[in-house]
């Protein structure tokens, strides 16, 4: 058992055999399909093949944040066990959850004036939040201490570099996350926009490549702009992709030919229920350490 417990929310979109293999504790993200509630928990409840059909089908799901009263009965599970918490959340530029998350840290204090909750907001979404989930586990089984953790997370999250393009641009409209003008016009002339986390946490286009053929390479094209070291990149590397899988095994394979120093596998994702609603399907995701967004 380790000295301090390291959670995430089911945002981070990485497997449940993931997070057991890392240690580190999940809360469930909330979401609605057609005003029915279910809890993104990692596909068990609803696969992510049935959500993606279903988004498919013109069905519309609307996320809502975890709010404090979740978090703290979630949070004082964990600290009841007598140890502390580091908790990272999904980007405050996407979702209320961190300021819930403080709001339910500053009220557990009085109860637990002895036990640190320490709240990150990771300024990260999807497998790229897993990827600092699992930077951080790493450190700490190398004997590093929540403080320690804390503050490379603070100062190393922008360092996380978010690279995604989708083959639609209907969900990102639905979502609010693109006007329906530039949708509408996108959508006509076949282009396929590569996207990045900005610094605050929000997501922004990079650039704008007409087929999805391009758009994959341009994804590679541009981690080798950003990674640490360019081609020589020998960090860590995660991909996701909402119901895409051979979409995202192409740029694998592309990763694999261009990096010949990537840090073990890359490892695939799905893009689960939080960011799903959003994105829809045909989305492809890259994450990787960088220059600072």
């Amino acid at each position: 058992m380790h000295d301090y417990i390291l959670s995430c929310c089911s945002a981070a979109d990485v497997t449940q055999e993931k997070l057991d293999a890392m240690d580190v504790r999940l809360i469930c993200n909330d979401f609605s399909m057609d005003g029915v509630p279910y809890k993104d928990d990692l596909g068990k409840t609803m696969t992510y093949k049935e959500f993606y059909d279903r988004i498919r089908a013109g069905e519309k799901g609307v996320t809502s944040q975890i709010n404090p009263s979740d978090y703290i009965d979630y949070f004082t599970k964990l600290l009841e066990t007598g140890r502390d918490v580091l908790h990272v959340t999904l980007s405050s530029g996407l979702s209320g959850t961190y300021q819930s998350a403080l709001t339910a840290a500053e009220i557990l204090k009085e109860r637990f004036p002895d036990r640190k909750l320490l709240i990150v907001d990771s300024l990260g979404a999807s497998s790229g939040y897993g990827l600092q989930m699992e930077t951080l586990a790493r450190m700490r089984d190398e004997g590093k201490t929540i403080d320690e953790l804390y503050d490379w997370s603070i100062k190393n999250r922008l360092r996380i570099q978010h690279l995604f393009c989708s083959t639609t641009l209907t969900y990102y409209v639905r979502g609010g996350r693109i006007s329906p003008a530039a949708g509408k016009i996108g959508n006509l002339l076949g282009i396929c926009p590569v996207m990045r986390m900005d610094h605050p946490g929000h997501l922004a286009i990079h650039n704008r490549v007409r087929t999805k053929k391009r758009a994959l390479k341009a994804l590679v094209d541009q981690m080798a702009e950003l990674a640490d070291g360019g081609e020589n990149y020998s960090g860590r590397c995660f991909i996701s992709h909402s119901d895409c899988e051979e979409d995202a095994l192409v740029v694998k394979q592309m990763i694999e030919e261009r990096f010949k120093n990537i840090d073990g596998e890359i490892e695939v994702y799905m893009i689960g229920m939080t960011i799903g609603c959003h994105s829809g399907p045909g989305t492809v995701a890259v994450y990787f350490f960088g220059e600072e967004r």
